[in-house]
C-alpha cells in the first residue's frame, strides 16, 4: 500500500461513470462540474494509500476516510471484505453498515489469484465471472442474487460435470 496505487483509475472508470451522469449533464448540469467532482475526489483519495499515517484524531477519523480504513477497504482479510468503500467521507459507511476500524493488519491482495500477467484477461476477469455466473443462473431470483449481493453468498450453481 503506497501513495502510487492513490493515482491509478479503474480502466472501465470512464465509461462507468459517463453511463452514469450523462442524464444529469442533459437536465443542465455544467459536465466542469462532474470533472472538477472527480478531479478532487482522486486528490482527496491519493493520500489515504498510505502505512505511514497510523491514526488520526478520533474525531476526523468519525467522518472522514483516513489511511485506517482505507486500508481495510483494501485487505483480503475475511471480516475487511465489502467493507469502507467511502472516498472522502466515512459517515456513509457508518449509516450503511460497511464500516469496519482497521482491528488487525490487512493482507493486501486479491481474494483468488487471476494466475496471468495478461493485462486484457485482468481488466475483463470480473466480467467474465459474472457472464458465466449469469449464464449458469437457474432463476431471476438468482440473477438479482448475483447482481445485487455481496461476495461470498451462494451465487449461480456450480457445474455438475
Amino acid at each position: 500500500m503506497n501513495l502510487i496505487t492513490g493515482m491509478r483509475q479503474a480502466f472501465f472508470g470512464p465509461v462507468v461513470r459517463l453511463f452514469f451522469f450523462w442524464p444529469i449533464m442533459l437536465i443542465g448540469f455544467d459536465p466542469l462540474m462532474f470533472a472538477t467532482a472527480g478531479v478532487i475526489g482522486t486528490v482527496g483519495g491519493f493520500w489515504v494509500h498510505t502505512e505511514q499515517i497510523k491514526k488520526m484524531p478520533a474525531w476526523f477519523e468519525y467522518i472522514f476516510n483516513t489511511p485506517s480504513h482505507h486500508r481495510v477497504h483494501h485487505g483480503s482479510n475475511p471480516e475487511y471484505i465489502d467493507k469502507n468503500y467511502g472516498n472522502l467521507l466515512i459517515i456513509w459507511d457508518r449509516l450503511f453498515g460497511t464500516f469496519t476500524p482497521e482491528q488487525v493488519k490487512p493482507i493486501y491482495g486479491l481474494t483468488q489469484n487471476i494466475n496471468s500477467y495478461n493485462p486484457i484477461k485482468i481488466v475483463l476477469q470480473d466480467i467474465s465471472v459474472l457472464i458465466k455466473e449469469l449464464s449458469a443462473a437457474r432463476s431471476i431470483g438468482q440473477v438479482g442474487v448475483i447482481l445485487f449481493a455481496p461476495p461470498g453468498l451462494k451465487r449461480a450453481p456450480a457445474d455438475e460435470g
